[in-house]
């Protein structure tokens, strides 16, 4: 496993790193067990930092990860999010009321007395234009309940406009083979701003794996299969807002560009790394093997030009007129 500092924070983190949506909830059912097993071979592996939220199960990601806690000596830093519980997202509802509540709960459920990192969880874009919203959470800071505070957005606008607040350290943006502006619009900035960068939903929803076909089939609380088309969130959240049967297609173009003994994700995985401003990328696990699969994908060698080449012809020829200019 390799490392990479996350932005001014200090940390250096392990730049494949685990994401804690898929054990929490809205994914298919996953056992206590299971999801137990698939965070120790994580630390196993040489992760030291995990990305949850209060939503992920109603806070059963967070009471995983601090079982993990209790039962491991290494260093583990978390990193969560709060203000996915507004039953409508507005401005108003990031009230200090609301934030204070969310932190506390989150304090609880992750057995601690400050929070690592916390992220405002894909607020609306007028909450960028709010500066006494980024003021609570500097009296949050000072007052011992967070160390950090950083955003998960969904646009890049969005993200923009948020590290223009000083104290934001990092910024959460999806990143991956099929959603790539954010590398020409703000990674540039992020640069210069000393900002971390966490990539979420690296793997498409399971679609950059190569393990789906037009036969797959999803549980009915997973969504993969009530999301398709943004019936509950954003959309760019499932299936990075790719038609499903377009991905398909997509990922049967880049078969053909895998290195001998390498799967799919763990080139998709590898082809993030190649910007060395993101931190780290932050792909899901309900089982060991996977997350032991994602994991060796730090310890490959650079993708060579002709790969990364080919990866963005496949884009640039199925994907981009899909998201491009969404996101």
């Amino acid at each position: 496993m390799n490392y990479r500092p996350l932005g001014r924070t200090g940390w250096k983190i392990a730049d494949i790193s685990f994401g804690a949506w898929a054990i929490g909830g809205a994914w298919g059912q996953v056992s206590d067990e299971d999801a137990l097993a698939a965070l120790h071979k994580a630390v196993d592996a040489g992760v030291n930092f995990f990305d949850t939220a209060d939503v992920y199960g109603s806070g059963r990601s967070e009471r995983l990860i601090a079982q993990l806690k209790k039962s491991r000596q290494q260093e583990i830093i978390v990193a969560t999010k709060a203000g996915r519980r507004l039953p409508r997202q507005t401005v108003a509802g990031y009230s200090r009321e609301n934030l204070t509540t969310w932190i506390e709960d989150s304090l609880r459920n992750l057995a601690t007395d400050t929070l690592d990192l916390l992220q405002l969880h894909c607020p609306p874009t007028a909450l960028y234009e709010r500066p006494e919203v980024f003021a609570i959470l500097d009296d949050l800071v000072k007052a011992g309940k967070i160390r950090y505070y950083g955003v998960s957005v969904e646009k890049v606008e969005e993200a923009l406009k948020a590290i223009e607040f000083a104290n934001v350290q990092t910024v959460q943006i999806i990143f991956n083979c099929f959603r790539q502006r954010p590398a020409e619009v703000f990674f540039p900035r992020a640069k210069q701003k000393q900002v971390g960068i966490l990539a979420r939903v690296p793997l498409a929803s399971g679609l950059l794996t190569g393990k789906l076909g037009a036969k797959s089939t999803f549980a009915p609380d997973d969504h993969r299969n009530f999301n398709r088309h943004g019936e509950s969130f954003d959309v760019g959240e499932t299936f990075s807002g790719v038609d499903y049967n377009v991905g398909l297609e997509a990922v049967e173009q880049m078969r053909q560009i895998l290195p001998a003994g390498v799967s799919l994700s763990q080139v998709a995985l590898r082809w993030i790394l190649m910007f060395d401003v993101v931190s780290c990328a932050i792909p899901g696990g309900k089982r060991p093997e996977q997350v032991a699969e994602n994991c060796r994908a730090s310890d490959l060698p650079p993708l060579t030009p002709a790969t990364m080449s080919e990866v963005q012809r496949i884009y640039d020829w199925k994907i981009r007129s899909l998201v491009h200019h969404r996101w």
